[in-house]
């Protein structure tokens, strides 16, 4: 729609979250008392004023002084994750701090660069989100490679590294942000497990990308800092703030382990302490407020839409797992699939057309978290293991949803962008680097596999 019709994603989203939610309340109430049996029951028990009323009467009230609120408190916990790491990234990057390290690459052997720009990326996705590394990387290798058709190999695999680095950190990505969030992974177990699984994924189209450069670069390399802050913002204290902003994000699943506080705390803690830091050195710069990039005026320079766009697909999604839509869906793939691997394969194919967000959240409502202590009273305990906490489950549609979305341009955010600000076409892409991300996924997935089956 985004693309066909130029109406902004964020816009489809909120009216189909919107739409769903008055559809269930209006036509589809009696459902409540339904699919979420006990809390219905326990909700009239809480309230005796209404057990006189009809019971169409009771389930709106349910949903619309209950359901909705609880649902609205879960997504507003990712919601304000997302601000706040989104707004740490914003302040780090508006001040050059990035520099830090893309000035390091000297290198004009072209393999030897493509190598280290996708090595960085890679790395660099997992702490910061895949979306920020790409745009940083995508302007670095501006300044470097001046044919555009090489920069074109460049910024595909940077988009093939950036999603596949994002995939193996429950910070690195949207979608492992949810899954962590919500309790189905945790940081060790994931980091552990998809590390290798994201990197085959990397390595293997790599191989082949190298082959279509030769020789080195010509050319001096251009200054990355053209605006008006270089003069303004010493280097130490760029990397002061580069410090302060990555060691305060890798620190926040610390700070969930050992506070047991939602991650939504532990950022706004750290964007926080890089308030109070960038208030005191402006404090002591004696230039025009207008060459002061202050937390409050960086706020407002962070994708709003992106957020938005996230709060219409939960609303929309949590409506359906209200509805019991989800679970039918989940009951129709266990039977007819019954396979953990070939449902989020399907998935991760599925996400290079579709928006991964949407495709996680849907898979969320569909299944649910296992308690290990229960497993043994279900019926199909032997299946359902693969839904505890870090089960195989979870782990796998991380990777998957992360990863199949490089195998189209338009498969991913950092796809997008990188298609836009490098104004790669659909079908170059298409030819030269979809089939070799797609052996890559595969790849990487055909490891996780054997890794959990030996």
């Amino acid at each position: 729609m985004e693309h066909k019709f130029q109406v902004n994603k964020a816009a489809a989203a909120l009216l189909t979250g919107g739409i769903l939610w008055v559809i269930y309340v209006m036509f589809m109430p009696l459902s409540a008392s339904t699919v979420n049996h006990e809390a219905f029951a326990e909700f009239l028990n809480n309230n005796p004023s209404l057990q006189a009323l009809p019971l169409i009467e009771q389930c709106r009230h349910y949903i619309t002084e209950l359901q909705i609120i609880e649902n609205l408190g879960e997504i507003a916990s990712t919601l304000f994750f997302l601000i706040g790491a989104m707004t740490i990234v914003e302040l780090i990057d508006v001040h050059d701090g990035f520099s830090v390290i893309t000035e390091k690459i000297t290198s004009r052997d072209k393999r030897k660069l493509l190598f280290l720009i996708t090595l960085i990326t890679f790395f660099m996705s997992s702490v910061l989100d895949n979306l920020t590394t790409a745009i940083v990387m995508v302007t670095l290798i501006r300044k470097i490679v001046p044919n555009y058709k090489e920069r074109w190999i460049f910024a595909s695999m940077i988009i093939i590294s950036a999603n596949s680095g994002g995939a193996w950190s429950p910070i690195g990505d949207v979608t492992t942000i949810m899954l962590w969030i919500k309790g189905k992974i945790t940081t060790i177990p994931l980091m552990s497990s998809l590390f290798f699984p994201s990197l085959v994924s990397t390595i293997v189209p790599l191989l082949f990308a190298r082959r279509m450069l030769k020789g080195e670069l010509r050319g001096e390399v251009k200054k990355l800092s053209v605006e008006t802050r270089e003069e303004v913002i010493q280097k130490n204290q760029k990397k002061a703030l580069l410090i302060l902003g990555v060691v305060g994000l890798l620190s926040i699943p610390v700070f969930k382990h050992i506070t047991g506080l939602p991650p939504f705390v532990g950022v706004l803690s750290v964007l926080g302490v890089l308030w109070v830091y960038t208030e005191f050195m402006y404090k002591n710069i004696q230039v025009g407020e207008h060459l002061k990039f202050r937390v409050a005026r960086v706020i407002s320079r962070i994708d709003t839409a992106t957020i938005l766009f996230f709060l219409g697909i939960l609303l929309a999604v949590m409506a359906l797992q209200a509805t019991g839509i989800l679970k039918m869906a989940g009951v129709y793939l266990n039977e007819n699939v019954h396979n953990v691997y070939a449902i989020n394969i399907i998935i991760g194919t599925f996400s290079a057309i579709v928006d991964n967000v949407p495709l996680v959240a849907v898979a969320m409502g569909m299944y649910p978290l296992v308690d290990p202590a229960t497993l043994a009273t279900v019926a199909d305990p032997a299946f359902m293991q693969y839904f505890v906490q870090d089960g195989v489950f979870w782990e796998f549609l991380a990777y998957c949803a992360g990863v199949g979305g490089s195998m189209l341009i338009i498969g991913s955010a950092a796809g997008v962008v990188v298609m836009g600000i490098e104004k790669i076409t659909f079908t170059w892409y298409l030819k030269r680097f979809s089939f070799i991300a797609m052996l890559g996924y595969l790849s990487g997935a055909a490891v996780y596999i054997i890794s959990q089956l030996l």
